[in-house]
């Protein structure tokens, strides 16, 4: 169970009661995924999605799920905030810009 915990690349983890677990993450694709590979994407499942705006004026979307594993009661929450500027964020624009010069990158002796 721990690995598949730590695999899912979660923000916290906190046991709260013997039976219970709270984990978080940063983007709702990374706990859908999760429960995917958890097995524990049952149609039937308590969730929840919520799409808002926070004190600071940041649109956010969240979601959370509730589902019981090997015991466990789970309270999987994820949140992420959308970007309004406009802006790449700088991560993702070093990402791409090193993309780009890779697919640029021309082989010594090869003429174009």
């Amino acid at each position: 169970m721990a690995e598949l915990i730590l695999l899912a690349d979660p923000t916290a983890f906190r046991v709260f009661r013997e039976d219970a677990l709270s984990i978080d993450f940063d983007r709702v694709a990374e706990l859908k995924s999760w429960l995917h590979l958890a097995g524990l994407n049952d149609p039937d499942m308590l969730t929840g999605g919520h799409d808002g705006v926070s004190d600071d004026g940041r649109p956010y979307r969240s979601m959370s799920a509730y589902p019981k594993w090997h015991g466990w009661e789970i309270y999987a929450n994820a949140t992420e905030y959308s970007d309004t500027t406009g802006e790449l964020n700088p991560q993702l624009a070093d990402q791409l810009a090193e993309l780009a010069a890779e697919e640029t990158d021309v082989p010594a002796g090869v003429t174009g």
